[in-house]
């Protein structure tokens, strides 16, 4: 007969030496991470310049880490759909996040969101930077942010200025801009970048903000004007242009892309991750397709991404307040 005592210490030391069986598996599992494919959630649709970034970033991941680093696209609602999938998604460091600009402005701009952003969310590492350019279209008599401010006062309501849509990063600039520069126009939002520069380039719409990936090249070409850049320093693919903070002080927005992962993964995997991805940031061909698309590499840790994640997600909730723009459901 064995004793109660005897009893409860046996099973206590059984069950100790099951967790243990059960925890170095785990264990080795985030060391060797990753054993089968990691599936990166883009919530844009395909062929767009983040579509194309974060394939190559994929590629570069797959050749590194030994296991398929498979792009899924999954637009849609401003981005939430592909981000709900991703918080969903087991911490495991199997289901990777396409993060940008839209999720910091979400935050405060979207009150129907069924997520908080932040905590769902793990930082993972920057990817790029963008900045934006105020075009206008050739029959503007401005060459200058000054002399475009001073056509507006002189147009009040009459000048139509477009945008990839309500709430995005290109909208809120342009809400920006009015609010700095004192001026009112008409705001005319569309289905992405494409139809509203065709509208531009066409006269039927004056002026629009948008990332410098879409436009440089009209510009460059003659078939649009660029007046400002968003960023307090000049773009490699627009060096004519200057900031536009250089007539309008403190004016300065950009777009961001970065990866994340759910809440709860692992910090190994995380750092793991973090250090593929930024040695990928420093590939030859990773480079050269980042300055050709006018954006600049974003390096750093995770803890540095989720510092810059923070400071965008409350840049961006000063302009949507001060612009009254919300999204209600």
């Amino acid at each position: 007969m064995i004793s109660k005592r005897a009893f409860l210490g046996s099973a206590a030391g059984a069950a100790a030496a099951l967790f243990s069986a059960r925890a170095v598996p785990a264990l080795a599992d985030a060391t060797t991470y990753p054993t089968r494919p990691v599936r990166w959630i883009v919530p844009y649709a395909a062929g767009g310049a983040t579509d194309v970034l974060s394939r190559m970033v994929c590629q570069s991941l797959s050749e590194k880490l030994g296991q398929p680093f498979v792009v899924e696209n999954k637009p849609g609602a401003g981005s939430t759909i592909g981000t709900q999938a991703v918080i969903n998604a087991p911490a495991d460091g199997y289901t990777l996040l396409l993060t940008s600009t839209a999720n910091a402005i979400n935050a405060s701009f979207d009150r129907t969101l069924p997520f908080d952003f932040a905590a769902s969310i793990a930082p993972v590492a920057g990817l790029a930077r963008i900045p934006l350019v105020l075009v206008i279209n050739n029959d503007i008599p401005a060459r200058t942010v000054a002399e475009f401010v001073a056509y507006a006062k002189a147009n009040p309501g009459k000048i139509s200025v477009g945008s990839s849509g309500i709430g995005t990063s290109l909208h809120l600039s342009g809400e920006l801009f009015k609010s700095l520069a004192g001026v009112n126009w008409v705001h005319v939002p569309y289905r992405g970048s494409a139809p509203g520069l065709t509208d531009l380039m066409s006269g039927q719409i004056q002026a629009m903000f948008d990332n410098v990936t879409s436009s440089f090249e009209l510009v460059n070409a003659g078939k649009i004007r660029a007046l400002g850049v968003t960023m307090p320093q000049r773009s490699d693919v627009l060096p004519q242009v200057p900031p536009i903070g250089d007539t309008l002080a403190g004016y300065d927005t950009s777009s961001f892309y970065g990866v994340g992962a759910p809440q709860g993964t692992p910090a190994d995997v995380i750092d793991r991750l973090n250090r593929a991805i930024n040695d990928a940031l420093d590939e030859a061909t990773i480079k050269q397709r980042i300055a050709e698309l006018g954006a600049i590499p974003l390096h750093g840790d995770a803890a540095q991404f989720g510092a810059m994640m923070r400071a965008e997600t409350e840049s961006w909730r000063k302009i949507v307040d001060a612009s009254h723009l919300h999204k209600e459901g």
